[in-house]
């Protein structure tokens, strides 16, 4: 199971901020209203999923990204290849505590001090609280957003994630690294592996691949549980999902046992 509490964040600040990421984000950024928040990928030119964030606009020129996943140093520096002459700044700031407070409007975001809120319904979370928790794990894996563990990063296509469902990917903007596969995938269909929720007989740590009958069918993703129940969102070959037929239990090469109990599939 996952221990780093930490908030890997990424500002992205100047008069062509919001231009800047419009053209290479899934989501469409320049639709986002000071004070909210959306779900928002980087893909490559393949359309494979490089980083999961949530992305904040916090001022008329000025964007946070609060990353699923992944490391905002190598993020920044990976995007500014294609700053140009565009007016924009990346800024990494320190990693900070990530915990989880009371319940917020979803999409909505504030500041409070040196901390930002992000609403996520029932329960918030607070970046750069005083001291770390992992209390909205478990919430959020069961409404299936997920936290990319490192190997999983730049080897999922986003149909895998959900990330339409989640609002993170915008068919009608304009271009952005991998949008043809985006389009392709979204009005064709055919994609074969999908996020599922599942529970696991025993913990286990984020990012594991589990094989069945020899094929690594499924990878782990963010874990969440206590003491008794283990949670996970995990990526998994619609093949396998089709032979379960009326059962939902699928038994690893591992001898950990998984029972399916939500699926995104569109």
């Amino acid at each position: 199971m996952p221990t780093d509490l930490t908030a890997q964040t990424l500002l992205l600040e100047g008069t062509d901020a919001i231009a800047f990421a419009q053209a290479q984000f899934t989501s469409d950024v320049q639709s986002l209203d000071v004070g909210r928040w959306q779900f928002g990928a980087w893909l490559d030119a393949q359309g494979r999923v490089l980083a999961l964030f949530q992305l904040a606009r916090i001022a008329d020129d000025a964007l946070l990204l609060l990353l699923r996943g992944g490391d905002a140093s190598s993020m920044a520096q990976s995007l500014q290849r294609f700053v140009f002459r565009s007016k924009v700044k990346l800024r990494v700031p320190e990693p900070c505590a990530l915990a989880t407070g009371p319940a917020h409007e979803t999409y909505a975001v504030h500041r409070e001090g040196d901390a930002y809120v992000f609403g996520c319904g029932g329960h918030s979370m607070i970046v750069g609280a005083t001291e770390a928790d992992d209390a909205w794990r478990l919430p959020q894996v069961r409404a299936g957003w997920p936290w990319l563990p490192n190997d999983a990063l730049g080897n999922l296509l986003p149909p895998a994630l959900s990330l339409e469902r989640l609002q993170a990917v915008a068919f009608d903007k304009g271009c952005y690294p991998g949008q043809e596969i985006v389009a392709r995938l979204h009005y064709r269909g055919g994609h074969k592996r999908h996020m599922h929720c599942v529970v696991l007989s025993q913990p286990i740590r984020g990012g594991t691949v589990l094989h069945h009958k020899g094929n690594s069918n499924i990878q782990l993703l963010d874990v969440a549980g206590d003491d008794a129940t283990f949670e996970a969102l995990a990526v998994i070959d619609d093949g396998l999902v089709d032979s379960l037929q009326n059962a939902s239990d699928i038994d690893t090469d591992e001898n950990i046992a998984l029972r399916v109990v939500q699926s995104w599939t569109a």
